[in-house]
């Protein structure tokens, strides 16, 4: 199976710190790493204005609000950048501690990787809390609820032979739609049609169909084509739409309908929908709180967006059962989620983060009187406290009203060792020849010794 993998920009809040001080607050945090690591980040291979269409874009959007946040000193100077002994990479991104996980080729993998992110990042909190003695919350979110929005992305290594337009037009309904299943919910809107409460916390952020963008203007279908592998046999797809989970099942299910629907477009068996205007049709099944979902396609019918999730389950139940014991449980997964949401969506509260979000603050406003959206503005963010004792999620685990899929014990191990991966081959060489080490990348790393200069590269398969 090709590799796929996550990278996750944490929400950081450092009492008495400003929006000027975000980048060294970032810094700071990333500097409390104290576990074996290498510093030198191979740029050589990064080309984030490639477009999978062809051509290369001119620049990068970025936000023009950004700049009032902007305190004058260069972006290079807090960059902090760490590859660990388990492959991954944890680095600065434009004030946001970012984490990206090791390439992984099984899901569950993925699923116990992003979860060693977090135990990652709660340590460095805690330990710079400690240092400066100001409380330091860290957020798995992608809203501060001030109009800024800091991503969550997943990467799917693709065989370069399926046509751009074929891969388009195969996810974009899908993109659409999944957030029934694996939205993270939202209070609020902050762009657009108002909503109490919506499904996904990027759909407010979305304003275009197709850009290599991610900073600005943000596309549903990002084109960015930077493969990280060799380019004549691989693209990598940057998917910008998504959100950031906490419950376990909607972080596999998110990436493993994802890697399904690929797969039915390479051998030509994915559902043919075409949906008329896609960014207006993601803010509508994200805002609808009449949970009808439903999309106008181009031909001037409707269908809703959970029919379009049955029409990709339907096809890969046909052509992709049998083909492993996880596809096989991800089907499985995928059709009990879409009866439990056709007879009452709040079943599915016990694996998808948008509804068990919803059932608390359902409990809140009971239990005080009504829905008061800056109240429940504060219980959705600490939903996605990373904090253990502070987060509300982590509260519905305890009480074991969310399914866990990993044992901690194999999320303890993943902070240190990688999956039998290329990622295994990177996590190898920074644990035991980071002194030879010149540069490190996800595609190769470069060795000085004896005053040679010596390339290995990381086979992806």
């Amino acid at each position: 199976m090709p590799l796929f993998g996550i990278e996750t920009e944490y929400g950081l809040a450092i009492e008495g710190s400003s929006p000027h001080s975000q980048l060294a607050d970032a810094a700071a945090l990333i500097a409390q790493f104290d576990g074996p690591s290498f510093a030198g980040w191979d740029y050589a291979h990064e080309t984030p204005r490639a477009d999978l269409r062809g051509f290369e874009a001119d620049q990068l959007a970025t936000d023009p609000a950004d700049a009032q946040w902007d305190s004058g000193e260069p972006q290079a100077r807090w960059v902090a950048d760490r590859v660990l002994t388990n492959g991954a990479r944890l680095y600065n991104d434009h004030g946001h501690p970012e984490y990206a996980t090791p390439e992984c080729d099984r899901v569950l993998d993925l699923v116990t990787h992003d979860r060693a992110g977090e135990l990652i990042v709660r340590r460095m909190a805690d330990a710079l809390q400690a240092a400066i003695g100001r409380g330091v919350s860290v957020y798995k979110n992608n809203t501060d609820f001030h109009g800024a929005s800091y991503g969550t992305h997943e990467n799917y290594l693709v065989p370069r032979s399926i046509e751009f337009s074929k891969l388009a037009h195969g996810l974009l309904p899908l993109f659409i739609c999944r957030q029934l299943l694996v939205g993270a919910g939202k209070v609020g809107s902050e762009v657009g049609r108002p909503a109490r409460y919506q499904l996904s916390q990027r759909a407010d952020f979305l304003s275009e169909l197709a850009s290599v963008d991610t900073l600005y203007r943000r596309p549903i279908f990002n084109t960015r084509d930077e493969p990280h592998a060799d380019a004549d046999k691989w693209m990598r797809l940057h998917v910008i739409c998504g959100d950031a989970n906490r419950i376990e099942w909607s972080t596999a299910m998110k990436v493993a309908m994802t890697q399904i629907a690929i797969r039915l477009i390479e051998i030509g068996e994915e559902p043919t929908w075409r949906v008329c205007s896609p960014v207006k049709a993601f803010e509508s099944v994200s805002k609808d709180e009449g949970l009808e979902w439903r999309i106008e396609l181009d031909n001037g019918s409707c269908t809703t967006a959970a029919e379009v999730l049955d029409s990709y389950l339907s096809s890969a139940e046909r052509h992709l059962v049998g083909n492993g014991a996880e596809t096989d449980w991800v089907l499985a997964q995928w059709r009990l989620a879409l009866s439990d949401l056709s007879n009452d969506p709040l079943a599915l509260k016990d694996r998808c983060d948008w509804a068990a979000k919803l059932a608390l603050l359902n409990q809140f406003a009971e239990a005080e009187g009504g829905w008061k959206p800056s109240t429940m503005q504060s219980l959705d963010l600490q939903y996605h406290n990373i904090d253990t004792d502070e987060s509300l999620f982590d509260a519905l685990k305890q009480l074991g009203h969310v399914q866990s899929l990993v044992p901690e014990a194999r999320v303890q191990d993943a902070v240190t060792i990688p999956p039998n991966t290329r990622a295994r081959l990177r996590g190898n060489l920074v644990a035991a020849s980071s002194a030879q080490l010149k540069t490190i990348g996800w595609r190769r790393a470069v060795l000085e010794e004896n005053g040679d200069l010596r390339i290995i590269e990381f086979p992806v398969q």
